[in-house]
């Protein structure tokens, strides 16, 4: 006897089951088609090694709820649990997916099935009077209330100190507190700096995150942290924090991934991540492009950028234009009253390149070629104009990687595109990624702003989903991991 994950290939099988335990009331093939081949439903089945029962959930992104759809046992296979464990694994599937409740419907004269649905903490809210013909019987509405956990999240991987604090996938606080004015002086990101920055930051931080949230550490449930990739100094800071909190008030502790964070911000702001999506992550550290399967289990890195990221080429062509840091916002500014009319270089984009560098990013040629072109204006006393010079380097930059990211979605038959990271704030970026996307028929997925840059929520996101996934905590061994791999979710 195994359970296994029901899809439309099983719809005659299923209509078989189903015609028997419901001549009155079946579904039409036409209906459990549909449900079968749905994004948000999860139908199981159990096959002894033909199909004897089956059960469905349904999930809608965003609405904190699931309903059971529907239940059946074989008639002679009744009495032997597995319509409890049918339902067991339904409601470990709801919680799983940061459901707050679990609601279904049940004939009034099926006393066996009430009486499971209330051992298993069910509770009768309504009546529907005469509800199921042509028998007219009434249907009981029942719920069943899931408490999620609360995970305090903590990010200090670059120069930006964030506490988030979610409840499944609900965000419940995201403070924040940036240390880029004390950088703009150096032109850049220090890594002493930072981290001495988050030293200072890090208790307020916490505070006015607790504060916004309206909890004390006794309501937090478990403690998540990234431990990389970034900056060692900075990520040890968030670490240190992570484990004495943890230590001090016996919470469970999660090291994640700072890239993987990215894509679970999604969750917080539709409620889930729709899977497989590609996931454009670009900001001043990072421009990476992955596949997304499965957010814990299945994270898979197409490229990255070979020398500059993106975010490290704005600052330094803003550099060259005189513009102060960071670069990305200013020259966003600048090239709004420019045209794109230079053809800077599109780095990895020519057929030699895209052999063995079809995902990766390359963005030092396209910085030499600006600062090549201004110098040689200034050198031969021409004027030339900033405005253009802004505009046509930030479309290079966005062509390269909404090119990239396109190919990706075909090349994968994946018709989702998820950006994320700093550099996403660009207006350019989102208005040529919206284009692009409409062209092509693929989805696109934007969070808000504050959960775009780097933040405490996305990696308390992350952790809420390995809490709720029941996956172990991590051990109080791990340290900062300044290159971490992506495909390494959480660090044991």
């Amino acid at each position: 006897m195994e359970f296994l994950q029901l899809s439309k290939e099983h719809l005659a099988t299923v209509m078989d089951l189903e015609q028997k335990l419901f001549p009155e009331d079946a579904w039409s093939s036409t209906s459990m088609a549909s449900e079968l081949a749905a994004n948000h439903t999860y139908y199981l089945g159990i096959f002894a090694p033909e199909l004897i029962g089956y059960a469905g959930l349904s999930t809608a992104a965003g609405s904190f709820s699931s309903d059971i759809q529907t239940i059946g046992i074989a008639s002679e296979q009744r009495g032997k649990g597995l319509g409890r464990e049918l339902m067991q694994r339904l409601i470990a599937k709801a919680r799983e997916l940061g459901s707050e409740q679990i609601m279904l419907e049940v004939r009034a004269d099926n006393a066996v099935a009430i009486a499971l649905y209330k051992d298993l903490g069910f509770e009768q809210i309504d009546v529907r009077k005469r509800y199921y013909q042509p028998a007219g019987v009434d249907a009981l509405i029942m719920r069943l209330p899931i408490r999620q956990p609360i995970v305090l999240g903590i990010e200090s991987t670059c120069d930006e100190t964030g506490v988030g604090i979610v409840q499944g996938n609900r965000l419940l606080a995201n403070a924040l507190h940036s240390s880029m004015d004390e950088h703009s002086k150096y032109g850049g990101v220090v890594p002493e700096v930072a981290a001495r920055a988050h030293l200072e930051a890090i208790r307020p931080t916490l505070e006015k995150a607790l504060t916004e949230a309206k909890l004390t550490m006794n309501d937090i449930d478990a403690i998540a942290v990234a431990n990389g990739p970034g900056l060692a100094g900075a990520l040890m800071v968030g670490i240190g924090a992570a484990k004495g909190l943890a230590l001090a008030h016996n919470k469970p502790l999660y090291a994640v991934n700072h890239l993987v964070g990215h894509v679970g911000a999604d969750v917080l702001e539709r409620g889930a991540v729709e899977l497989p999506t590609i996931a454009l992550l670009v900001s001043g550290g990072h421009t990476s492009l992955l596949l997304v399967r499965h957010l814990l289990n299945d994270v898979e890195l197409l490229g990255e950028t070979i020398d500059d990221a993106a975010g490290e080429a704005f600052d330094k062509v803003a550099r060259v234009l005189g513009l102060p840091y960071p670069g990305g916002p200013q020259i966003d500014k600048l090239a709004a009253d420019g045209t794109a009319s230079i053809r800077f270089p599109r780095g990895l984009t020519l057929p030699k390149d895209m052999e063995k560098h079809r995902y990766d990013f390359s963005f030092s040629g396209l910085k030499t070629a600006v600062a090549r072109y201004v110098e040689k204006a200034q050198d031969a006393g021409e004027a030339f104009s900033k405005a253009d010079v802004a505009a046509s380097f930030r479309e290079a930059v966005v062509d390269v990687l909404l090119t990239k990211a396109i190919n990706a979605c075909k090349d994968f038959n994946v018709n989702r595109l998820l950006l994320g990271g700093g550099v996403v704030a660009n207006a350019r970026l989102r208005e040529e990624a919206q284009k692009r996307c409409s062209e092509n028929g693929i989805e696109l997925r934007i969070p808000r702003f504050q959960l775009c840059t780097d933040n405490g929520a996305m990696i308390a996101a992350l952790g809420s989903q390995l809490v709720m996934a029941g996956r172990s905590p991590s051990s109080l061994g791990f340290g900062s991991e300044s290159t971490l791999e992506v495909t390494q979710v959480q660090t044991l």
